[in-house]
């Protein structure tokens, strides 16, 4: 079955086409966002691609009732769309992705594959929060998780790339990009992540926050007059690596930092100093740990990043080889753990693509 990847984001639309064997057949990208895309090219593009029998659309959530990867239809589109509030940045845009190809490709069949899908069965203790039970019940206040196409996948090709089976793994996936999100999988199933009901908690990122008091956005909007679009916007769009160096690049944060920049060294030690805690919180979560992965354009690309995390989690049996560390930004997919140490660390390619495609051959 060959089936065209769709990744809708707010800037862009990305069109990947993976063949039977999973080979990357055809990679595109189209400029566009929430407000739709430019059909004309789509046209063009999908009229160049031959055999396509399916496509799956990535979607970051699907709230509480669309737990796996399904078929799209009129009704999952409409439950799709009531969840707009829950991810406005990301929701429209995948559904324009979808309609989209629904009027280019009439009669091929697609499936809506969810970011949220992989966290939906967290154990309770995971998903809750400690707030009032009418906000959990009336409102569906819990943990969501998100990324979870990316550590489904980096879960299961760690597995693979080490040769044991994912039932008898505990790994800690490190999906480190402009969002970030880490995922303790057991078994091969998350049972804790760091992303929450929305994708602003957790680790710090490009230009969100991550993790931070609730009560400073409840003191600046009733202290200091701030609006509560005021406050979303700096949290979403002003803060992280953005909102301590000045850039959400961290490449850019790297190279300040290496030439002494106070702001960029501050930018990078809160950055590591939040990504120890976090491995070491996913770690517990599972009683131990067997595998480190990183992926996404920073885990990737920043041997400085993975070195720096890496130094302080020798208490957990995690110590990396610096040649290995260094030579992996160029060849993802390796094993850059040192020799003899207990856990193994990777560096993964972020495929998604291929976690779409395969969901999309299980549905249909």
């Amino acid at each position: 079955m060959r089936v065209l990847v769709v990744n809708a984001g707010s800037s862009s639309l990305k069109l990947r086409l993976v063949g039977a064997d999973d080979a990357l057949l055809a990679d595109h990208e189209l400029p566009g966002g929430r407000d739709g895309f430019d059909e004309a090219a789509a046209g063009r593009l999908l009229g160049g691609l031959d055999g396509i029998d399916a496509v799956g659309h990535r979607f970051v959530h699907g709230g509480p009732r669309l737990t796996a990867p399904v078929r799209l239809d009129d009704d999952v589109e409409r439950e799709l769309r009531s969840l707009v509030d829950l991810a406005p940045l990301h929701q429209p845009p995948a559904l324009a992705g979808a309609a989209l190809t629904r009027r280019l490709l009439p009669g091929v069949p697609a499936v809506a594959c969810l970011d949220t899908a992989f966290h939906a069965g967290l154990p309770a203790a995971a998903a809750t929060y400690a707030v009032p039970r009418e906000w959990r019940e009336r409102h569906g206040i819990r943990r969501y998780g998100f990324h979870g196409l990316s550590h489904a996948y980096a879960a299961r090709r760690t597995a693979g790339l080490l040769g044991r089976p994912p039932a008898a793994l505990r790994i800690v996936t490190c999906h480190l990009g402009a969002g970030a999100s880490l995922a303790a999988v057991r078994g091969g199933a998350s049972v804790d992540t760091t992303m929450g009901f929305t994708p602003l908690e957790g680790v710090v990122m490009a230009t969100r926050a991550g993790s931070i008091d609730p009560g400073i956005a409840l003191w600046l909007e009733r202290q200091r007059g701030l609006s509560a679009d005021e406050v979303f916007d700096a949290l979403e769009h002003r803060s992280g690596l953005a909102g301590l160096a000045g850039t959400a690049d961290m490449r850019e944060v790297l190279r300040q930092a290496a030439a002494g920049a106070a702001d960029a060294r501050l930018a990078l030690d809160v950055y590591v100093h939040r990504l120890r805690a976090a491995v070491a919180a996913m770690a517990a979560a599972m009683d131990g740990l067997d595998a480190l992965a990183f992926t996404g354009g920073v885990g990737e690309h920043a041997p400085e990043v993975r070195a720096a995390a890496a130094a302080g989690l020798g208490f957990l049996g995690v110590a990396i080889d610096a040649e290995r560390n260094a030579a992996a930004s160029g060849d993802p997919d390796a094993d850059i753990g040192a020799a003899g140490a207990r856990v193994r660390v990777l560096v993964l390619r972020a495929r998604e693509d291929l976690e779409i495609a395969r969901q999309v051959r299980e549905v249909l």
